[in-house]
Order: structure tokens, then C-alpha cells, then sequence
């Protein structure tokens, strides 16, 4: 599981005196136990590793754009120790698709939905979550169905 494969890294980041990793794995294990808390009061059950993976993908978006904020104001030590971060985050994340994968998933999705206008958006972007969610770039892959639709 998941949860267990970040508990045991944060163990061995300690053990081997690594901080900068520790602390990477601490902010990922203090998120993670955010979203319990929050789960609590939802009435919507999530699978545990559906609902890391989620916590995961949103921090290593917020590491991205962070990257770039500070790239742009010459923070460059601070962009630096956002992508030490993203590059801990990212090793647990699944392997995400590629375009080309992303557009044939796409156009199945399409397929069988017989979506032909941009008003079956919504429909094909709920089907595409659900099937590929953890390993799909939410914000790429609006673009390619916006694309495919038009």
C-alpha cells in the first residue's frame, strides 16, 4: 500500500540523516492525514491509494507552479528546494500516461459515448477521471478532449 510505502521511506530518510528528504516525507505524510481528517465528515468513500494519489498529484501541482513563480521572481534556491520536493512526491505518483496514449484513451471514451459536440465535455471528462484518473494529467488531458470535440 501506499500509505505504508511513504511511512517506511520516511523511516529510512531518517535513519540515513537525508533532511532535506525527511522533511519532504513528513509534508507528504502531514497532507495525507489532513485529507483523513477531511474524509471523515464526507459521506463519499474513496480507496485509500486513490485518495494518496490524489493528495499527491495536487502538491506536486502546487510544486510545478511554485517552480515557476519563483524561476520568474530569480529565486532560484527556493525553486530549487521546490523541485528536490517534487522529485520525492513524484517517485510515488504512478507512472502518468503519455499524449499519445491520453488521445487514444480519448477517442475510445468518445467512442463509446457517441460524443460528437462540445456539450459531451463533461460526460467524456467524468468517464476519463474514472478510468485514468491516477495516471492522467487532468489539466492536459482537458485540452486534448476540448480538441477532439471541436
Amino acid at each position: 500500500m501506499l500509505r505504508d510505502d511513504i511511512k517506511a521511506a520516511t523511516i529510512a530518510a531518517m535513519k540515513a540523516g537525508e533532511k532535506e528528504r525527511t522533511a519532504a516525507l513528513r509534508l507528504i505524510g502531514a497532507k495525507i492525514k489532513d485529507r483523513d481528517i477531511e474524509m471523515r465528515t464526507s459521506s463519499k468513500e474513496i480507496a485509500d491509494d486513490d485518495l494518496i494519489i490524489e493528495v499527491l498529484q495536487k502538491m506536486a501541482k502546487q510544486r510545478r507552479e511554485s517552480i515557476e513563480m519563483y524561476e520568474q521572481g530569480g529565486r532560484q534556491e527556493l525553486a530549487d528546494q521546490e523541485r528536490g520536493e517534487l522529485a520525492v512526491i513524484e517517485e510515488f505518483l504512478p507512472a502518468m500516461m503519455d499524449e499519445a496514449a491520453t488521445t487514444a484513451a480519448i477517442e475510445a471514451i468518445k467512442t463509446e459515448l457517441d460524443a460528437s459536440s462540445i456539450k459531451d465535455m463533461g460526460r467524456v471528462m467524468a468517464e476519463l477521471k474514472a478510468r485514468h484518473g491516477a495516471k492522467l494529467d487532468m489539466g492536459k488531458a482537458s485540452g486534448l478532449v476540448k480538441a477532439a470535440l471541436s
